[in-house]
Formats: C-alpha cells, structure tokens, sequence
C-alpha cells in the first residue's frame, strides 16, 4: 500500500459534519480535525465554500488560517505567525512537525538532524528521533535513522497538500521531467543502434577472419599433403632399384660359384694310377 491512500478516507466523516457548519461550529471542527490522529490531507475540507467563508470573519479568520498551515505550511510557518493564529495544542503541535519533515523531504532526501532540530525547535536527538519513529509507524514517511552520521535518510514519504499557484510549477516540473526523461531515452536509443551495429560488424569480421583462416589452413594441409605424396613415390623408386642391384649382384654371383664347380684341380685333372696285384 502506497503510504498515505487511507489518509482521505480519515478525513471523510469531518467532511460529512462540515456541510452545514458556519462561524463557530465550523472553527471548532477545524479545531478538530487538525488535532484528530491520521488526518493529514485537508484540501477537500478547505475547498467547501462554508468553510472559506470564514476568511470574512475577523472573530473565525484565524481558523482558515489554521487550517491552511496544516494543508501546505511548515511549523515555521507556524513559528513565524503565531500571533496571527490560535495556540496549538499537544496533538497539534506534533502533528504539524511530522507534516513539515515530510515538506523538508520534498527538497532533499538526506536530512541532517542539526537542520531538522533548528527547523522543529527540539532541543535533543532522542526527542527528534522519536517523532521521527512516530512518522514512520504511521506511514508519513519512510526512511532510516543514521546515527552515526546523524541524519535522515528518507525513502519517500506521504503527498501533502497543494498551496494555491503550486499546481503549475508542479506541472513545469513534470513537464520538464517528461523532457529530460525523452531526450535521454532517446540518446539511449541511440546508443543501443550504434553498439548493435558496431556488434554485428564485429560478427562480420569475425566470421571473415575464419573463413579465411580456414581456406588458408586447407591450402597449407594440401600443400602438405602433395609433398608427403611426391616424396613417399621418390623413395619407393629408389627402393625398387636397390632391390633390383641386388637382384643382378645375386645373379652375378651365382654364375661365378657355378664356373668354379665344373674346374678341376691339377690334381683332380690326372688321371689315378690302378694298382697292380703281385701274383704269386
């Protein structure tokens, strides 16, 4: 839940009683209301005619006056007009200072608490810090105490109510924004454009880069490929004529042993003596 959306529904029954109230009935219910626990919006209740009409009472105008300092003004504002308008009560009072930490937030989300003690008139942190868990607990604000470096961080907090002439500065800066928020979606646009295109020349590349390595890779294993080829038949010639030499050396040989065979010796060539028997 956004913080702040049950807030009108709190202001409801008020509005409901202030229909038919004029003069005093009518600043006693702003009376009320200011004081009343949860109700921090006031514009709707502001904006009916029976209540505006109290700003031509001189006796009730400080009423009106009242009611707009809790719809829009700060308690410096308080501070600074305070003869102009009724005394606060207790309840009043602190809910006037939750209302201005959530208008101080508008302007910087990182408060110091030496800023925010000048700005609440409080005298101590531990004062400070518990108003500050107070707004928490009922969703005006939403931030972190850093008591280290003695500020408040605020997350965000509740929308208070428009002063008067406010709306079109509001709508400037939105229009503003929504300016700002084109132009730099539009540089991011054309950020995107020129890195995609940058990335698919590098594809390119790349892709180049590889087709031609590999035509170069294959042109080199062919290269090797006829030279192992061309080297491997030099040498099986090579092999087929040493078998060949030694074929005719075998050849050569063996003619020459078979000569040797077929001549005698001298010895061998006479012929043997037969001996004789003595006959007696």
């Amino acid at each position: 839940m956004d913080l702040g959306s049950n807030f009108p529904a709190k202001l409801e029954p008020y509005l409901l009683m202030a229909k038919g109230l004029k003069g005093a009935a009518a600043a006693k219910l702003i009376q009320d209301v200011t004081s009343a626990p949860g109700v921090f919006v006031f514009s709707e209740l502001l904006e009916l005619p029976n209540i505006q009409e109290l700003g031509k009472s001189e006796q009730h105008e400080k009423y009106l006056s009242l009611l707009q300092l809790f719809s829009y003004r700060t308690y410096q504002d308080y501070v600074s007009h305070k003869d102009f308008l009724p005394p606060l009560n207790e309840a009043q009072t602190t809910k006037l200072k939750h209302l201005s930490i959530v208008s101080l937030a508008s302007d910087r989300r990182i408060l110091p608490y030496a800023d925010l003690l000048e700005a609440l008139d409080m005298s101590t942190i531990r004062e400070l810090e518990d108003l500050i868990i107070d707004a928490i607990y009922l969703d005006i604000l939403r931030g972190k105490l850093d008591q280290k470096e003695q500020q408040l961080e605020v997350e965000y907090t509740m929308g208070r109510d428009l002063e008067p002439g406010k709306l079109e500065e509001v709508l400037a800066a939105l229009q503003n924004w929504a300016e700002t928020t084109s132009s730099v979606l539009a540089t991011l646009d054309a950020k995107i454009q020129q890195i995609a295109k940058e990335s698919e020349a590098a594809k390119q590349a790349a892709l180049e880069h590889e087709k031609v390595l590999q035509a170069t890779l294959k042109e080199v294993f062919e290269k090797q490929k006829e030279k192992s080829l061309g080297g491997g038949s030099m040498m099986n010639r090579r092999a087929v004529e040493r078998d060949r030499d030694g074929m005719l050396m075998d050849v050569d040989e063996d003619h020459g042993n078979g000569k040797n065979r077929n001549r005698k010796t001298p010895a061998e060539a006479q012929p043997k003596t037969r001996s004789k028997r003595n006959r007696f």
